[in-house]
């Protein structure tokens, strides 16, 4: 019914090194980025930019590219499959947001009081957050059904054959 959470080391064989590169330099850009800012008008507003989501705009580039490729060495097309590949992952980008609203709520309410219990309340509302939302949505979409998108739908009945699975 339910697919558990697991940790696939193997995929980051799939990788190119340069993809790694890529990663890390728009992660380090970002973060040099939110410390300009925060030096030019405090630390409020930088921490805002600090939360830009840079690698996740290369990680949903990769993942399509790496799910089109997948389907190709199997023969068939697979932009379909990277789209939804790609989609899928920024769905758990959201529900991870979600978690960071309330990993940041919680710290600001609670660091005049102690650094280290404020970083340590927040964390654990992040944790407790971003499973939550993932195991509603799970449970959402198992009372709903899985949903076909128009792409799907269009493609006709071979493509059930290529839509891969929702783990979230």
């Amino acid at each position: 019914m339910s697919t558990p959470i697991e940790i696939s080391p193997s995929s980051l064989r799939e990788g190119r090194w340069y993809e790694y590169v890529v990663r890390f330099a728009l992660g380090g850009a970002a973060t040099v980025f939110a410390g300009l800012i925060s030096n030019r008008y405090g630390a409020s507003i930088g921490g805002l930019f600090l939360a830009l989501p840079a690698i996740f705009c290369a990680s949903a580039t990769l993942i399509e590219k790496h799910e089109i490729r997948r389907m190709r060495e199997a023969g068939l097309e697979g932009k379909l499959r990277g789209q939804q590949a790609a989609a899928l992952d920024a769905a758990g980008a959201a529900l991870g947001a979600l978690g960071m609203l309330a990993f940041a709520g919680v710290f600001w309410l609670l660091v005049e009081r102690s650094v280290a219990g404020a970083f340590v309340a927040a964390s654990l509302a992040w944790i407790f957050v971003s499973v939550t939302a993932w195991f509603a949505r799970r449970s959402l979409r198992a009372v709903r059904g899985p949903k076909r998108t128009a792409m799907s739908r269009a493609a006709g009945p071979a493509s059930a054959d290529i839509v891969p699975p929702d783990p979230l």
